[in-house]
């Protein structure tokens, strides 16, 4: 009895890093409970407490002191909009319970064209989700170790690796992975907001003092408002992730509808409360600091936040919270990586994308759509040299654009379902959509100059490309289908063996050769005319009456004759089917495996766009 191969030492090194494939019937053991799935589908939202203030502020501030004011009355407005999507969500995850993403609802209930808007919205808004939370982390790092500054882009990336290669284990490992950072970051928020209210109820205030700032537009209504607005834009980040619960129902345990509604409404609650709380003790300070330094270093709001909490930059739970903050933001990540894959395979699925996205791997993950988002993401962060500021602006329109279309699809949905309590549900989408319509020309608006027209131009080139890919496929299908039209007819078959010198190898690869039906001949393409000879005479003691035709190759290359020579059977020969057999030695170390030429695999790609040629490799194999 024969040893079975060992595996390769790539298999072996993929084993030990992301572990033993799962099979398909462990896959319902693989889902989540409501305590695993909140960090897995929520860090991306409650992560984003940790900026969102800072986006308000940042833009209120160039109005001078008398904007900040109004500060929390955005944040209100804000979490009154938190509230009633998440209501609008919870709709949807009871209508669909195998997954009711934007894509989804928008396709079934408005059509091809809003289906694939609203996907290739998600698909963008999951980019700039990981690209977004990732800088946000670093950014975390530098407020306590600013010489890391001008490694920015090195440590985005390495941590976006980080957060693809825990996603790439599986989906149960990486839930438990996220969980202790994000109730850890949750549980110290708390904290840091009951030290920061007892302290603002026990500590008197002298008034908020700001660092002198420009104000940058003129003292009128039309100034003013368009200042509310762009700063209520520039909150509505803290909305992003809300709809990713709605879009994974089928990533939690029966009753998969049940849990994932339980984990939207807890969502939404920690994420108001925390962003409220870090709102109002921003307003708090004495000295806040709103604008980076002349060498870009930023002191973020949520850090100046914890300070005046713990009574100092020294204290040690600024040290905790910061650490928390800085990790959730990374892995907040996580949220667009459980999302994004499975968004990608519903619209492989449905032919609009590369239908290896819709493959799932050995560990029950989509881990072609893991590798592509964390590719995309990753250019996004050296095009945008890791900068946040300069990322922010790109942000939420693409969320928002898919809230719309939801919410549009699921009013289109109650209308022609009117289900038992349809007309309550129906209000609360309709609601859901006018307001996140609203939100969405609001952010068009106040944002368009600051980067929001790139995403606005992304949309309907990705809907484009869409379009392609599917006319593509059924393209392809048409031509495949099988029809009572006779297939066509090769009128010979040929038999190419190339031969760079005579061994067993070359024999094993002849036998086969002579197998085939047809002519048979042996091709040497010379290289060095010297040893050309000798292989000549070892060839007419072994080949038999096969004959061996020599191709000159002036330019010392082995597949340009090869091309040529086929070519040149192929114009004499219309319709005859080549068969081109290339003898390929097989070690059984990877180190060795260096030493090879892959001449197959060359002869297979120069050779790829010609009809009726085919390129086989006789291996034999070396101890």
């Amino acid at each position: 009895m024969h040893d079975s191969p060992k595996p390769s030492a790539l298999h072996r090194i993929r084993r030990a890093l992301l572990g033993a494939p799962i099979p398909t019937s462990r896959a319902h053991h693989e889902r989540l409970s409501p305590f695993l799935g909140l960090p897995v589908f929520s860090s991306d939202s409650l992560s984003s407490v940790a900026y969102a203030t800072e986006a308000i502020l940042g833009v209120l501030v160039l109005g001078g002191a008398v904007f900040l004011t109004q500060q929390i009355w955005i944040a209100v407005a804000i979490v009154l909009l938190i509230v009633i999507i998440a209501f609008s969500y919870q709709q949807t995850i009871h209508a669909y319970p195998s997954g009711g993403g934007s894509y989804i609802v928008a396709s079934e209930n408005l059509g091809e064209t809003a289906g694939l808007f609203a996907g290739a919205a998600l698909l963008i808004d999951y980019v700039l989700t990981v690209s977004v939370s990732i800088a946000a982390g670093v950014l975390a790092i530098t407020a306590l170790y600013p010489f890391l500054l001008k490694h920015l882009v090195m440590l985005s990336l390495f941590f976006i690796c980080v957060v693809a290669f825990a996603n790439l284990r599986g989906v149960r490992e990486s839930g438990a992975i996220f969980a202790f950072p994000t109730y850890g970051f949750v549980f110290s928020i708390i904290v840091m907001i009951g030290f920061g209210a007892y302290r603002a109820a026990t500590v008197p205030s002298h008034g908020q003092i700001l660092d002198p700032t420009p104000w940058l537009g003129k003292e009128s209504n039309h100034a003013f408002m368009f200042l509310i607005l762009r700063s209520f834009a520039a909150g509505c980040t803290a909305l992003t992730g809300i709809e990713a619960v709605s879009n994974g129902v089928q990533a939690f345990k029966a009753p998969e509808s049940a849990n994932a509604a339980k984990v939207l409404r807890w969502m939404a609650f920690l994420l108001s409360v925390l962003f409220l709380g870090i709102s109002l003790l921003a307003m708090k300070i004495p000295h806040l600091s709103l604008l980076p330094n002349d060498d870009r270093h930023y002191t973020t709001v949520a850090y100046q936040v914890a300070v005046y909490a713990f009574g100092g930059p020294h204290s040690w739970m600024v040290y905790v919270v910061q650490l928390f903050t800085a990790l959730i933001l990374i892995l907040a990540a996580n949220t667009a990586f459980a999302d994004f894959p499975r968004l990608t395979s519903l619209i492989a699925r449905d032919g609009y994308l590369p239908r290896y996205l819709s493959r799932l791997g050995d560990k029950l993950v989509f881990h072609n759509g893991i590798i592509v988002l964390a590719a995309a993401s990753g250019a996004l962060v050296v095009i945008f040299k890791g900068q946040l500021d300069l990322l922010l602006p790109l942000y939420a329109i693409g969320v928002f654009t898919a809230f719309t279309l939801s919410q549009i699809g699921m009013v289109v949905h109650w209308l022609k379902s009117r289900e038992i309590g349809w007309q309550k549900s129906i209000a609360i989408n309709f609601v859901g959509s006018i307001l996140c319509g609203i939100v969405l020309l609001i952010i068009a608006y106040t944002k368009f100059m600051d980067g929001a027209w790139v995403v606005l131009v992304l949309l309907p080139i990705i809907y484009g490309l869409f379009k392609m890919i599917k006319a593509r496929y059924k393209s392809m299908e048409q031509q495949l289908t099988l029809t009572d039209e006779p297939l066509p007819v090769a009128s010979g078959h040929i038999v190419l063996l190339l031969v760079p010198r005579v061994n067993r190898g070359i024999m094993s690869a002849l036998e086969y050769a002579k197998r085939l039906k047809g002519e048979c001949q042996a091709v040497h393409v010379t290289l060095n005319d010297k040893s050309l000879p000798e292989l000549q005479r070892s060839w007419a003691s072994v080949g038999g009456d096969i004959e061996l035709v020599v191709l000159p190759s002036p330019f010392r290359s082995l597949i340009e004759p090869m091309v040529d020579y086929v070519d040149k059977i192929k114009s004499s020969h219309p319709g005859i089917v080549i068969t081109v057999i290339v003898a390929e030695a097989v070690s059984t170390k990877w180190y060795q495996k260096l030493l090879a030429e892959s001449v197959a695999l060359q002869l297979k790609t120069a050779l790829a766009s010609r009809r009726n040629v085919v390129v086989a490799n006789v291996r034999y194999f070396l101890n």
